[in-house]
């Protein structure tokens, strides 16, 4: 569903200038694979929800994006906090090989489901969410397989735990796209679901 382009009227043209200055940054410092990861297409696809005023775009994007935002800060606050990371995948952010703003760019992993939830307060929670991100979730996985094997986008050749494929590369790519959905996703589906009204009751 589609509320329409006046539905944000500020947040659009928010997300149209974070887009407009983040993608090309992004890009020419981590090069154009870095944008096959996951936060990073919940950017721009979660800014073109803002810009349509699509409740579809908006949702799949919160669900995309809504845990791993959550474990980012965890990531990064233990780091400035203690001097250790909880996780380990925000160790990028204290690589000084790249500006120090275009890793604070980053902190969309913070804004971008704070955005996305305020959002849905307007436009509702679409439940076919869980079902596109997935698909995307699986489209990206399976297309960062044929990146390099030393960036491990989207963990398609190393988990993010043990850091190990899980067998062959279709068991492998199967589990890290199961686990993904259930881990990830399905929590996050449930919570969003339980949270707004459904986008066509918020219509």
């Amino acid at each position: 569903m589609s509320v329409g382009t006046a539905a944000f009227p500020v947040l659009r043209w928010v997300g149209l200038l974070w887009v407009v200055v983040w993608l090309p940054a992004y890009m020419r410092v981590w090069g154009w694979a870095n944008l096959l990861h996951l936060c990073d297409v919940a950017v721009i696809l979660g800014c073109a929800g803002l810009w349509w005023g699509s409740s579809l775009l908006i949702s799949s994007q919160a669900v995309g994006i809504l845990i791993p935002g959550i474990a980012w800060g965890l990531d990064v606050g233990c780091r400035l906090l203690t001097g250790r990371f909880l996780l380990g995948g925000t160790t990028y952010m204290w690589d000084s090989r790249a500006p120090l703003w275009v890793r604070l760019l980053s902190t969309f992993h913070l804004g971008l489901p704070l955005a996305l939830l305020w959002a849905m307060r307007k436009v509702g929670y679409d439940h076919r969410a869980l079902a596109l991100q997935s698909a995307i979730a699986a489209a990206l996985i399976l297309a960062a397989r044929f990146l390099p094997a030393s960036l491990n986008v989207n963990y398609a050749y190393q988990d993010p735990f043990y850091h190990r494929p899980w067998g062959p590369a279709p068991l492998h790519l199967a589990g890290m796209i199961v686990g993904t959905v259930l881990v990830l996703y399905w929590p996050a589906h449930l919570f969003l679901g339980w949270l707004f009204p459904a986008a066509s009751a918020a219509k």
